[in-house]
């Protein structure tokens, strides 16, 4: 398929790409017709890109038949509204299996999660990805990059075998390292997706980035868009008055190593009265104390 198949899918990626947080019910199971609420909320606001099964819908927490629901209630709620992107992951055929299914239900493109292994080399690296790439030859395919060791040099290598590789969420917090790895890959031939959110989109889009991933954006849509308008007009203080409005939120994700980073953005959620704000171990809700802050904030934001 010829990179001028994919030019939707670019497009798409060069957006604010939202990343859905997974609802729980009561009984601990997944709540679809809050789900589905909450996409649609997204999809009014005016986002057209969603990442089910994203880090922020708790990827790594569910079940392989609660990705699978949430793939299917996704597609099913968007229609033709949104451009989905699907998190896939694990050992490889589990990665396969969940971008053939993505594939059969009408997904237009897979984001492939860090591999988790403690052990990863760079070519082991284009091994995984290629395998994922090959299996759904028709797919758009972004790799999620963490690792600060790989090279620009591997992902031109993976792409050179695998053209349905067109953009990249890049989510190492070193703005350089960003700027160098995308100019060693090939700037113009992948969309660069700033894959550590608002906080670190101007720095990424100041050297490349055109896309930017959130999960803020399922509590105020329109501060994300705010600050993508800003970014697209190359208005930096504007995205900057964004960057403060948002610092503090974002802070307390980041805190402790991210420990609270689905939390705070569930309980923030919670305050607003649109899901729970129970998440899964190995995350943890916020103390008493910690609440109102984040419910002050998302308050504000609202008004």
């Amino acid at each position: 398929m010829s990179s001028v198949a994919f030019e939707t899918q670019r497009a798409a990626l060069a957006d604010v790409v939202a990343i859905p947080v997974t609802p729980f019910a009561e009984d601990g199971s997944v709540e679809q017709d809050t789900y589905r609420a909450l996409l649609r909320r997204l999809l009014d606001g005016g986002i057209t890109t969603l990442t089910p099964n994203g880090n922020t819908g708790e990827f790594y927490a569910l079940t392989p038949e609660e990705r699978r629901l949430v793939t299917e209630l996704t597609i099913d709620e968007a229609g033709e509204r949104a451009t989905i992107l699907v998190g896939v992951g694990h050992d490889i055929p589990t990665a396969v299996a969940s971008a053939r299914h993505a594939r059969e239900l009408g997904a237009q493109m897979v984001m492939v999660h860090q591999p988790v292994h403690p052990y990863v080399s760079q070519a082991g690296w284009v091994d995984y990805h290629r395998a994922v790439a090959e299996a759904v030859p028709e797919l758009g395919v972004v790799p999620y990059i963490r690792n600060p060791q790989l090279t620009g040099a591997r992902l031109a290598e993976l792409a050179d075998v695998c053209p349905n590789v067109i953009g990249v969420k890049y989510a190492v917090p070193d703005a350089a390292r960003f700027a160098a790895f995308a100019r060693d890959a090939g700037l113009e031939r992948f969309v660069w997706v700033a894959g550590l959110a608002e906080p670190y989109a101007p720095s990424y889009f100041s050297a490349g980035a055109t896309g930017f991933t959130s999960g803020l954006v399922n509590v105020a849509p329109a501060v994300s868009l705010n600050m993508i308008e800003a970014l697209r007009s190359g208005d930096y203080p504007a995205a900057m008055k964004v960057w403060e409005q948002i610092r503090r939120f974002e802070e307390l994700r980041a805190a402790n190593g991210s420990a609270d980073n689905v939390t705070v953005v569930k309980e923030a959620l919670a305050s607003l009265g649109l899901c729970r704000r129970e998440v899964r171990p190995p995350s943890r809700t916020l103390r008493e104390d910690e609440r109102a802050e984040v419910a002050a904030i998302a308050a504000g934001w609202s008004m």
